[in-house]
């Protein structure tokens, strides 16, 4: 129930988060969005350590993890930040949809694990085909918004590596780490990279800051950056890289509807047409969801069964479908 509480959190959070960016740096440079949303995340982490009296001295122990975590923040977030300016915040989320085909390639790479098939090599090019769409109106309006379109594509690159190497070294390390730790670890390894960003890119401390870049930063660097980066280690620690890479499905409907609703951005037809595309890519790529919640079912049943003795009918027949179901999708 802790998982999937913390799942549906991450999808929650996620679906916010690109229009949040884009208000951040309503009154700041991105990169001093981006810098401002961190350097509060990890002051706030800093007292809750000083609060809890924990020691600093485990990020150095475990330091290849927080390294391997703190790719996901830079250079990632200031990439996403500089492309966020490009595009809107529904795209930044169906582009940010592409990172289950990047963990799979990364999961191939790094875990010597092959999670494709032809079934899911279609699906990838049906995926494709639906991202030329949605690119295809947004070039056709805005020459500029190749910069978004490739910058969030780095991104993905960049998320998905970070998560699969975390979840590689993770499962060679003697002592796991907490995902509070994980979450302050990769801000304390990635903050000193923003700081030097910050300075060559821009230097100089904003004389005024909008009450909507201010609520953005504050929204994104408790919530964002330290509850969800919490609940994300948590359940990338007890599901894999490739099932965790799978809320990119759900966030983006979300992200349109609150881009829609909060910012007043139009998306034609054609935009819609190639969500569906990708979706129906994704869907057919990732059908692990529907074999899970079978498998749990199962699962669950057995158990029930076992705990009441084998008079249950009721229970009997609900058990043969659902082997029935698992069947089907395997």
């Amino acid at each position: 129930m802790a998982v999937f509480f913390a799942y549906i959190s991450v999808v929650l959070i996620w679906a916010t988060t690109p229009l949040a960016i884009q208000w951040s740096s309503d009154s700041l440079s991105f990169i001093a969005a981006v810098c401002a949303r961190m350097s509060l995340a990890f002051a706030l982490a800093i007292l809750i350590h000083a609060f809890l009296r924990q020691s600093l001295t485990v990020y150095w122990q475990q330091r290849n993890i927080y390294f391997a975590a703190s790719l996901g923040i830079f250079p990632n977030m200031p990439l996403v930040y500089w492309a966020a300016q490009f595009i809107p915040s529904g795209l930044v989320a169906v582009i940010f949809a592409f990172s289950p085909f990047a963990t799979g390639v990364m999961t191939l790479l790094l875990l010597k694990q092959n999670p494709f098939g032809i079934k899911r090599v279609l699906a990838l090019l049906l995926a494709i085909c639906g991202l030329l769409v949605i690119f295809y109106q947004q070039l056709h309006f805005d020459a500029a918004s190749i910069y978004g379109v490739v910058g969030i594509l780095l991104s993905c690159l960049l998320f998905s590596f970070s998560s699969v190497w975390v979840k590689k070294l993770s499962a060679a390390s003697a002592q796991q780490a907490s995902p509070f730790q994980q979450a302050t670890g990769a801000l304390l390894f990635a903050l000193p990279g923003l700081l030097i960003s910050w300075w060559w890119m821009d230097g100089s401390l904003p004389v005024a800051v909008s009450l909507k870049s201010a609520g953005a930063i504050v929204y994104l660097a408790i919530v964002g950056s330290l509850l969800g980066a919490v609940m994300f280690f948590f359940i990338l620690q007890r599901l894999s890289a490739n099932a965790v890479s799978l809320i990119t499905l759900m966030t983006p409907v979300l992200a349109i509807l609150i881009g829609k609703h909060l910012a007043a951005e139009q998306l034609p037809a054609s935009t819609l047409a190639g969500i569906a595309l990708v979706f129906t890519g994704l869907l057919l790529y990732s059908p692990w969801a529907v074999r899970s919640w079978c498998d749990g079912l199962v699962s669950a049943l057995s158990a029930s069964l076992r705990r009441s003795g084998d008079g249950q009918s009721g229970a009997q027949i609900l058990l043969e479908k659902a082997r029935e179901d698992v069947a089907r999708y395997k």
